[in-house]
């Protein structure tokens, strides 16, 4: 894998693995109880059918997710936990720096990766 990575810089490598405009959204949408094909196509911004398929192998192949099922469910590995820092600092900056977004719940933020990794999935809201 090491080849896949513009360089040694743990950012440059990070964001050649998640920083494309959808892995984080799909990834939110696993933090919030979303496990199957048909439910991460449901996400508010509508991602295409091949990108989110695209995507899914992509995020496989990191280890960050695991499929669990033939039928198309999926799962966060321990590395896709870890992630969830990293979205929810992006979250407080939209919530400070962009006006009128979704209001987040404080459930969102008091998640830890300890307790994604336990299977604690948050309900999705409505949007």
């Amino acid at each position: 894998m090491s080849s896949d990575f513009r360089s040694g810089c743990p950012i440059a490598s990070t964001l050649d693995l998640v920083g494309d405009k959808w892995s984080l959204l799909i990834l939110r949408s696993m933090i919030l109880g979303a496990r199957t094909y048909g439910a991460l196509q449901q996400a508010p911004e509508r991602i295409a059918t091949n990108i989110l398929a695209d995507r899914l192998k992509r995020l496989c192949a990191a280890g960050i997710i695991r499929r669990i099922s033939p039928r198309g469910a999926y799962e966060l590995t321990d590395a896709g936990a870890d992630l969830l820092p990293v979205l929810q600092a992006i979250c407080r900056w939209g919530e400070g720096h962009l006006p009128e977004r979704w209001p987040v719940s404080q459930a969102f933020y008091d998640l830890t990766p300890a307790m994604l990794k336990a299977g604690v999935t948050l309900p999705r809201p409505a949007h």
